[in-house]
């Protein structure tokens, strides 16, 4: 699932193909779970309306438009938000034209799987929502409208600090691991870079988030927000479905020290990745660099 450093690659190549523009044409898959507001709403909605900022939350995108009312986006785990022409096999991944040599992949048209497309007034490049799965999200909040799930979102990871994470850590007794995924406290997090937090601050995913001192939650976080800081410098994690808007992988996978690494060796000590389960969720650690 694209985590912060995803959504914020894409946002920041999305948004000179959004912002400023007019919205002419809304085109739709059929109505499904991936539409949280109707199509038919969407279209009445969005049409003739002017992008005038893009934002991102946690791992959402929010388009606010002219009227003050708010697209919202969440990529969930093969969404795929790219600009008409963009050429990777990525976005073919699902189409017989996978096939196709790296001339002909701008030749890409819209499948079953692209279930939004926006065109623009002065002709400038589509931008084409896709998702094989359909765990991506697309609703249209109207001006002052509130969105739970926003609404639940703590503070982002990029900002907030070592003291406000120990203080829930110290009234939580669920593993460090748990903790860093709940977007209540931590807003962004997910598999990777936790795994790769915790490998940086030599502590393991399974130990009590409330045994944790103030000391190691500056640490943890400090090493968070250095590991998706440069996961953004390097375009991401391109590991399954994610690519950028423009069509290229990120390169943050090759530099990844335990995550999906299980039985590999540490690239510190070369003791054999570990990798375990909390909360049906995989976490991966080296046993003698974490304690």
């Amino acid at each position: 699932m694209p985590e912060l450093p995803e959504v914020e690659v894409t946002r920041r190549k999305i948004a000179p193909a959004l912002v400023g523009r007019v919205i002419a044409v809304v085109r739709t898959t059929a109505p499904s779970y991936f539409f949280l507001t109707p199509p038919a709403v969407l279209k009445r909605q969005l049409k003739g309306r002017t992008v005038a900022r893009l934002e991102r939350l946690g791992k959402y995108l929010l388009a606010t438009l002219d009227d003050g009312s708010r697209l919202l986006l969440h990529l969930g785990m093969t969404g795929q938000l790219f600009v008409q022409g963009s050429a990777s096999l990525r976005l073919l991944s699902s189409t017989a034209r996978a096939s196709l040599k790296p001339e002909q992949q701008p030749a890409f048209k819209p499948d079953k799987h692209t279930h939004l497309r926006l065109s623009f007034r002065d002709g400038a490049a589509e931008v084409w929502f896709r998702d094989t799965r359909k765990f991506g999200k697309v609703k249209w909040l109207a001006p002052g409208e509130r969105d739970a799930r926003l609404a639940k979102l703590g503070p982002d990871a990029l900002e907030v600090t070592g003291a406000e994470f120990h203080a829930a850590a110290r009234r939580r007794r669920v593993p460090v691991k748990t903790l860093l995924l709940d977007q209540s406290v931590l807003a962004g997090v997910g598999n990777i870079y936790a795994d790769e937090a915790l490998f940086l601050t030599g502590v393991r995913p399974t130990l009590k988030a409330s045994t944790l001192s103030g000391a190691q939650c500056d640490r943890l976080i400090a090493n968070a927000q250095r590991v998706l800081r440069r996961s953004i410098a390097t375009g991401g994690s391109s590991i399954s479905d994610y690519v950028a808007p423009d069509g290229k992988d990120g390169a943050y996978q090759d530099e990844r020290m335990v995550y999906d690494r299980e039985g590999q060796p540490c690239k510190v000590c070369g003791a054999k990745i570990k990798r375990v389960v909390i909360g049906q969720r995989s976490a991966h650690y080296c046993p003698r660099c974490q304690r």
